[in-house]
């Protein structure tokens, strides 16, 4: 399978711009893991942990994030997030 386009951007600048194998987003209705070819859809975040898993089967990278917006398009995934760290 393809990879997936993800970003990370925050008020004051974008953190990420790669390709990645997956990505599990803390939204308000529960966790979701998203891959390429996922369904397009818009969410707000929870407090929580984004897990950045570069490979399949590889160990996740996290990253906390506070309050925003998760949106999967044509395009990937991106996540909106007012605080960002990790």
């Amino acid at each position: 399978m393809a990879d997936l386009q993800f970003e990370l951007v925050t008020p004051e600048k974008q953190l990420r711009s790669e390709s990645v194998h997956m990505v599990v987003v803390p939204g308000v209705e529960g966790d979701f893991g998203v891959m390429a070819g996922h369904a397009p859809f818009m969410t707000t975040l929870k407090d929580g942990s984004l897990e950045i898993y570069k490979t399949a089967g590889g160990e996740p990278e996290r990253v906390m994030v506070s309050g925003g917006f998760a949106e999967v398009g044509d395009k990937g995934l991106t996540v909106l997030a007012e605080k960002a760290e990790g």
